[in-house]
């Protein structure tokens, strides 16, 4: 977690410096520096609400006298005309903060939305449902924890904590058994703690894998298998070795594939292909 909070100053601090640049003009121009506001969060499309928490550390961030009063949590179903939180901080560090909070929780919001969407489809399977690194550059960090809000579980961050032996891995290293040697080697040589996964393209690669990679591969990942395929896979690994399913699943067909009982299904359109949902952030006058 304090990983996580430093990773998230990080992003807010080039988030507003991007933003701002040497200054708020419009407000600085019509808004006197030391004048006080209220604001409300107003969702305006049904979901599943994520970003309160990161909307706010930005305001406390910029003004930590700031009073944010959360009203929904991260997670919750949320639905038209409701308020997630309210606000009340200096007018300029609202307005400064307007658009990188709505920008966040509007992402973020629409990624848990679909990731709940997908795991409401498999609710009751032994599957369980995989984000990927098909991120926005700068902002993996958000749409990774939106995945977790929506009922997802992250895979791995990055290139650096996971070895993960894809198709051009292998093609490039000369094939499949020398590849799973050569990562398997540099790991104990390096004294890494780090685990292994190869990607499998056929019924004869989950064969390979079986017979030469016991003790070395954590996980097999079945690439664009059908679930046909899948199921003669896993009759094959005999629960030797994690799976992961991948390639070509959505809503329509993620039953199939938790159905044929394997461990991980990853979808990288939880991400790449989810919409932001409409939220606004209103100035609250009193009348």
């Amino acid at each position: 977690m304090n990983d996580f909070n430093s990773k998230l100053k990080e992003l807010i601090t080039n988030a507003l410096k991007e933003d701002i640049g040497n200054g708020d003009h419009s407000t600085l121009s019509c808004i006197d520096a030391d004048k006080k506001g209220k604001a409300v969060l107003k969702i305006k499309q049904n979901g599943i609400l994520a970003g309160v928490a990161v909307a706010e550390k930005i305001f406390k961030q910029v003004e930590p006298a700031s009073i944010f009063t959360q009203l929904k949590n991260d997670g919750d179903t949320m639905e038209f005309g409701e308020i997630a939180f309210e606000v009340e901080a200096g007018i300029l560090t609202i307005l400064q903060c307007e658009r990188l909070v709505l920008n966040c929780m509007q992402r973020m919001s629409g990624i848990a939305t679909l990731t709940h969407q997908f795991t409401e489809k498999i609710k009751g399977y032994h599957t369980k449902l995989l984000d990927t690194r098909k991120t926005t550059p700068n902002f993996r960090l958000l749409e990774k924890e939106a995945v977790r809000i929506g009922g997802g579980i992250n895979h791995r961050f990055g290139l650096y904590d996971m070895i993960m032996l894809k198709d051009n891995h292998i093609d490039y290293c000369g094939g499949l058994e020398k590849a799973i040697n050569k990562a398997y080697n540099y790991v104990q040589q390096n004294n890494l703690s780090l685990k292994i996964e190869v990607e499998t393209r056929s019924i004869e690669d989950v064969q390979i894998v079986c017979n030469t990679a016991t003790g070395k591969v954590f996980r097999i990942m079945l690439d664009n298998f059908t679930p046909q395929q899948i199921t003669e896979a896993l009759q094959i690994i005999k629960g030797n070795f994690e799976t992961e399913a991948s390639g070509g699943i959505n809503l329509d067909n993620i039953q199939s594939y938790a159905a044929t009982g394997v461990d991980y299904i990853s979808v990288g359109g939880l991400i790449h292909q989810a919409q932001s949902v409409d939220l606004s952030l209103k100035a609250s006058i009193a009348v």
